[in-house]
Formats: C-alpha cells, sequence, structure tokens
C-alpha cells in the first residue's frame, strides 16, 4: 500500500460547506457500482451504512428498512427516522445485520463513523492538490481515494476522502461528476471571498447586537462599523431590493428583529441620522443642497468685492421702486414702479441683474446650471446660488443700489400698451411690501391704479384665449406650536394679481424683444386646449380640474410660437434669474444685446442647456409634490375620525378620485356597492388612517356634504 498523504485537518465555513452539498452529491450519484451500488434497485439498501448531510453536518446512519424512495435510518445518537433517497450522497457496499440488538448496532455505527473521521484526518487536501494540479486532467473521487490510501480502499476511506472534500472545498471544483484542481488564481480569489465572507459576517454579529441595543435605549459604544452599516440602511430605505448591499442590510435587520422599513427609519432617526421629517426623496434623487466651502467663500468674495458697473445703465435710482412679496421672502428678484410720463402711464418693472454676479463658466454657474432651480420646501429653501448671493448682492433689497434690466412700459389713460423698451438700470427699492400689506392699501392712488391697469391686462389676455384656472395655494406652515398647520391663500387678491399680470406682462414683452431683435432665446410655447369646458353646475373646482386635464403640456423651445395658457403670441420666462437657470440664460441673452449687441449664446448652446435643466426641473417637481403630500398626511394623522368636505372627481370601477377641498388635496377611496356618487358631488369623508412616512391614506364615506365646500 502507497503512504497514505497525512495531513492537518482544514475547516470551511457552514456556508461553503453548504454550496457544496449538492455538487458532491450529484457526483456521487452518478459513480458506478459498487460506491452506489442499487441504488435504484429497492430492498437493496437495508443493513448497509447510509450517509447524508443535516444542517450541513454528514451523517452516518444505519438502513433499517427500504421502503423504495424513503428509507428508514438508525443514527449514531439512537434516532430513527424517514429520509428520502434522494437526500442519501454516499451508500456503503458492506451490510450490517439489522436484527441485531440496537445498543449493539449503535456502537457499531459509532465505531465506523469515529473511524471514517480519522480518515478524513489523514488526509491534507492541500496535498492532494498539489500532486495532481499540474495534471491538467479531471479524477474521478476512486481515483483520488487511491491516491490518499493506496490500492486496498474501503467504504471507510471513501468516507474519509468524501468527507475531507466536503470540508475543504477550497482546492476541488466538481464537473460532470468529476474532480478538477483549481487553479492558485481561482484559489486566491476564492480564500479572498471567504475572508470578505468572514468580515461581513463579523459586521453582521457586531452591528445587529449594537441595534438592538440602540432600540432598547441602552447607552453602548458605537462599533467601528457604524458608518457602513448606517449607510447600508440608508439605502436599503431609499432605493429597498435596488440598494448596493441589500442583502447585507436584509440580514443585519433580520438578526436584530427589525422586518419593516419603517422600523428602519425610525432606527435612522434614533441614531441621530435622520430628522423625524427627514425628505427621503432629496436624498433618492440626490438633490443637491448645500454648498461647498469654496463655492461660499467665492460667493462671499463676489458679496464684498463686486462692485457693478453704472456704465451705460439707465439711472432708475428716483423711482418711487417697491417690491410685493410673501411674509418669508428674502430673495428678491423683482421690483416694480409707476409714475405719470405726460398723458401715458409709465409702469416700471425692474428685475435683478444676476448676470452681474454669476458669471458664464464660473464654479457658480457651474453649480448653478447642476440645481436648475431653488427649490421651496416646508421647513427648508435651498437655493440656486449661495445665500451670500441670492439675499444679499442680487437681492433687491430697501435702500441699497442694485443693478437691474428693467422694463419701461408706457400705457395711455384707456390701459393701452403705447410702447416700451428693456433698458439696463441701477434702482433702489424705496418699499418692501408684503401681499397683505398692499392688500390693505389698495384702495390708495398708487395701488387702485396699477389694480385696474392689472384688471385690464388680464381681460385681453382671456380676450387672447388665456385660461384663469387658478385655485388656492397652500401653505404649510411646520414651526407653529403644532405638528403641522395647513391653510389655502387665495391667488385672486389684488395684490397678487399685481404681481401676476406684471411677471407675465415683462415675460412677454421680453419674448417679442428677442424675437424682434433676432435675439436666440428659450420660448415657453403650449398648443390651445384639446377641448374648452365650461364650468356647468358642477362647481368651480370640479371645472378647473377636468380643464387642466385637457391642457397641452408646456414646451420649451428656441422656436417662436404662441402659448395659449396666458394668451399671447410669444412668452419667455426671464422674470426670475435669481431662482431659475433657464430665466439666468435667457437673462444673459438680453443682456448682451443691450450692452454689445450680441448675445451670450447661440441657440444650439441654448438647446443644450435646456436638455440639462429639464431632467433635474422634473426631479424637484417631484420633490415638492411629494413633500407637500408628506406634510398633509402628517397633518390628517392628527385628525384621525374627524371629516372633511370633499368634490367627487372621478367616479372608476373600484375607486373615487377626489379634491379635499380644505387643501386642494387629491385623494382616493375605495368604491363601495352602496356609494351612488357622480362627479362633481360635494360629500365628507372621515380620516380613518393617514401615515406620512408609508404614504397611506384611509377615508370612510359619510355622507353628501350639507355645506358648500367651495366657499374657501
Amino acid at each position: 500500500m502507497a503512504d497514505p498523504i497525512r495531513v492537518h485537518p482544514r475547516s470551511s465555513t457552514i456556508f461553503h460547506a453548504l454550496i457544496d452539498i449538492s455538487t458532491i452529491y450529484c457526483y456521487l450519484r452518478r459513480t458506478p457500482k459498487p460506491y452506489q451500488e442499487g441504488i435504484q434497485t429497492q430492498n437493496m439498501h437495508q443493513g448497509k451504512i447510509i450517509e447524508y448531510i443535516d444542517q450541513g453536518r454528514i451523517i452516518c446512519s444505519l438502513c433499517l428498512q427500504d421502503k423504495g424512495n424513503r428509507l428508514a435510518l438508525l443514527t449514531t445518537q439512537n434516532r430513527e427516522i424517514n429520509l428520502s433517497l434522494k437526500r442519501v450522497f454516499l451508500i456503503s457496499t458492506s451490510t450490517i445485520d439489522p436484527i441485531r440488538p440496537r445498543e449493539g448496532l449503535i456502537i457499531r455505527l459509532r465505531q465506523i463513523e469515529e473511524l471514517r473521521k480519522q480518515l478524513k484526518n489523514e488526509i491534507n487536501v492541500r496535498d492532494l492538490w498539489e500532486l495532481v494540479r499540474d495534471e491538467n486532467e479531471s479524477f474521478d473521487f476512486k481515483y483520488l481515494t487511491h491516491l490518499c490510501f493506496g490500492e486496498d480502499i474501503t467504504d471507510d476511506h471513501i468516507s474519509g476522502l468524501v468527507r475531507a472534500l466536503f470540508e475543504d472545498n477550497l482546492y476541488f471544483k466538481i464537473k460532470d461528476g468529476r474532480f478538477i484542481p483549481c487553479s492558485e488564481q481561482k484559489i486566491e480569489q476564492i480564500i479572498l471571498q471567504r475572508e470578505e465572507e468572514r468580515i461581513k459576517e463579523e459586521k453582521i454579529r457586531t452591528g445587529s447586537s449594537w441595534l438592538r441595543d440602540v432600540l432598547q435605549n441602552k447607552k453602548v459604544q458605537d462599533p467601528e462599523e457604524k458608518q457602513q452599516i448606517v449607510s447600508a440602511l440608508i439605502d436599503l430605505v431609499l432605493y429597498g431590493k435596488e440598494s448596493l448591499d441589500f442583502n447585507f442590510s436584509r440580514e443585519l435587520l433580520t438578526r436584530t428583529g427589525v422586518t419593516d422599513t419603517q422600523e428602519t427609519q425610525k432606527i435612522l432617526v434614533r441614531l441621530g441620522v435622520w430628522d423625524k421629517d427627514e425628505p427621503l426623496e432629496l436624498l433618492r434623487l440626490k438633490i443637491r443642497t448645500v454648498f461647498s466651502d469654496r463655492l461660499i467663500r467665492e460667493a462671499e468674495v463676489i458679496k464684498e468685492e463686486t462692485e457693478f458697473n453704472t456704465l451705460g445703465r439707465e439711472d432708475l435710482r428716483d423711482l418711487e421702486c417697491f417690491t410685493i412679496d410673501g411674509a418669508h421672502t428674502k430673495d428678491f428678484d423683482d421690483a416694480l414702479s409707476m409714475d405719470t410720463q405726460g398723458e401715458y402711464t409709465r409702469i416700471g418693472i425692474h428685475i435683478s441683474d444676476v448676470t452681474e454676479f454669476v458669471l458664464p463658466g464660473s464654479e457658480l454657474d457651474k453649480e448653478a446650471l447642476l440645481r436648475a432651480s431653488s427649490l421651496y420646501l416646508p421647513q427648508r429653501q435651498i437655493s440656486m446660488i449661495p445665500e451670500k448671493l441670492s439675499h444679499d448682492a442680487t437681492c433687491l433689497k430697501q435702500g441699497v443700489d442694485r443693478p437691474a434690466i428693467s422694463l419701461l412700459a408706457n400705457f395711455d389713460r384707456q390701459g393701452n400698451l403705447y410702447n416700451y423698451r428693456f433698458v439696463l438700470s441701477v434702482i433702489s427699492v424705496k418699499k418692501q411690501l408684503t401681499y397683505d400689506g398692499v392688500n390693505e392699501r389698495i384702495n390708495e392712488d398708487t395701488f387702485s391704479q396699477l389694480y385696474r391697469l392689472c384688471e385690464g391686462l388680464r381681460r385681453k389676455r382671456i380676450e387672447q384665449g388665456a385660461m384663469i384656472l387658478s385655485l388656492p395655494d397652500l401653505f404649510i406652515e411646520t414651526d407653529c406650536g403644532t405638528p403641522v398647520s395647513l391653510r389655502l391663500l387665495s391667488q385672486e387678491t389684488p395684490s397678487r394679481k399685481i404681481v401676476a399680470e406684471l411677471m407675465i406682462l415683462y415675460n412677454w414683452l421680453a419674448a417679442r424683444f428677442c424675437r424682434d431683435n433676432n435675439i436666440p432665446t428659450l420660448y415657453r410655447t403650449q398648443k390651445a386646449p384639446s377641448e374648452v369646458l365650461t364650468m356647468g353646475d358642477k362647481g368651480y373646482t370640479h371645472y378647473v380640474f377636468k380643464q387642466r386635464r385637457k391642457i397641452h403640456r408646456l414646451v420649451i423651445d428656441t422656436t417662436p410660437a404662441p402659448h395659449s395658457g396666458v394668451g399671447t403670441d410669444v412668452y419667455t420666462a426671464v422674470s426670475s434669474p435669481i431662482r431659475r437657470y433657464l430665466d439666468l440664460a435667457v437673462q444673459r441673452q438680453i443682456k448682451g444685446f443691450l450692452s454689445d449687441g450680441v448675445p451670450l449664446y447661440n441657440r444650439e448652446e441654448l438647446d443644450q442647456i435646456r436638455m440639462r435643466v429639464d431632467p433635474i426641473l422634473k426631479d424637484l417637481n417631484a420633490v415638492r409634490q411629494s413633500r407637500v403630500r408628506y406634510w398633509i398626511l402628517k397633518y390628517l394623522m392628527g385628525q384621525l375620525n374627524r371629516t372633511f368636505n370633499a368634490i367627487v372627481i372621478d367616479v372608476m370601477k373600484s375607486r373615487i378620485r377626489m379634491v379635499l377641498t380644505d387643501f386642494m388635496f387629491v385623494a382616493e377611496m375605495k368604491k363601495d356597492a352602496g356609494h351612488k356618487l357622480s362627479a362633481g358631488m360635494y360629500i365628507s369623508v372621515k380620516i380613518r388612517k393617514s401615515d406620512p412616512w408609508t404614504d397611506e391614506l384611509q377615508l370612510q364615506f359619510e355622507g353628501l356634504s350639507e355645506k358648500d365646500p367651495e366657499q374657501y
């Protein structure tokens, strides 16, 4: 007999052992006689030693009875089990009389198992691999058993080899029933993978223990892996099965005892990683929310050192300029003025000249392009440019000289536009007013005259096809002493009409100015509605929601065309350059033409800017809608079992879509067989459940509304 290859046993993780069970089993099932002689023949297994895998361990047993596809087995632990023949991976050629006393059978089984373990321990799988790796061929396990133990081999030797390869599955792979030595490179790769698995397992063990303590409010030291664990949990909440470490996160939470995503969110809040009202869409869409230190320093330098050039600018500082904005506004980018020029009333609309501070191609400009727009959310404002500029240097603050691009438009006594011109200007705002403040002073000469003029501008737009489909804006207040406060703000007050009409006027005439002077620009166009509805008897809110569905989407293009929505032959957007990058781009075009007759961009460059900005704007809009919905649901979470008024918009097969008129919020309710509802009906519904984290709202029909829900 050849000298056996004696070894120090190597171990493998249960994880990797389980991977190879099926391959070893498949190989042995294909093995010729005598090693599985009679495996398909009924009544041939009684008295034979049967080995199978259970929970990652090789079990040695004796077949007491062959039942065809199932075997009655006796284990070394004196347990009788029924096992499917499919689970067997090794059957001996020798037999033991199963009729012998049970105690003797157990002793014999244990002796056999111990011998096989000893034989396994004599095999050094690496030495075996070293012996055959250069032969460039595959081997059956009979041949490998002979290499280890010489010519005379028994069932015990075969089991020893199989056990050794089962425990140390690093050096051989199995293919088509034969063992193939792995390459050295493959072995190194497997070792690395196993080490990574070991480290991963340790992180899961440590991390799950830490998280359990956190959930139990225990004071514990943070593990070294805290950042990785936190990052993995964040990704799981944001991206679910698409997260990079999904399996790691799922196993971590399973061992922690957490099964639902909402609990994961609570963990992140408990850890102080997230606020309790964390805007997940901001994170999910990777919206840029902070400026780098370098950009903040650059903005500071611009604010302190930039002195705008007054040469070539018309001095309009003597005008009584004023701003009209919300009470919380900080970035004032438009101001108004009105004075008399002979028989004409001259309206001044003055837009902050942001181009003086944000230079094309600068780092600030590149960042503004990546942000595309300022984002206004409940609880926070995310500016397009740093606040040192948006709230200061470019802001039309009271009592400070500022560069502007002003529209000076003359109207006759009948409110007809006589002429207009755009000029580079210097202005100084005298008063900063709020919408509410102007409404209170609307009967004063300046504001009453301005309001009458704007009412006339609106009538003319309506005559040109404009559709007034405004609904109240929802104002969400989150720092009011209660979790959240909601109230509607009408867009049809005199002050808001003044601002809206004069911004439309500025944008319309800016588009005309660009078209008539062949200045490439970004026009906003909109086809006429596919259908014009009448209000009928179903109410204004129902009409607005239905009519809005008939309106074609807005198109931004370099070719001028009518805008049916505002009722103008051409239209652009240039009145908010502090807040919107496309407005800034158009302002640069007008500024370039006014200063030296040369616009900055050609049409192709403008189109490239539009294409870069468009997907970002869609993401910002998605975030805005998501956050509004979140805060409404949070408010309703505190209004369980309270009833609210609604207007039915659509009755579908299984759902009823409605507008909760207290918030102008579209919601759905399951349709009940007893609901005899139709579009336009005023109803009341009860809040049964509201969960902003899971975005769930359950409503219950209470009855027809007793009051007109359109009295805002």
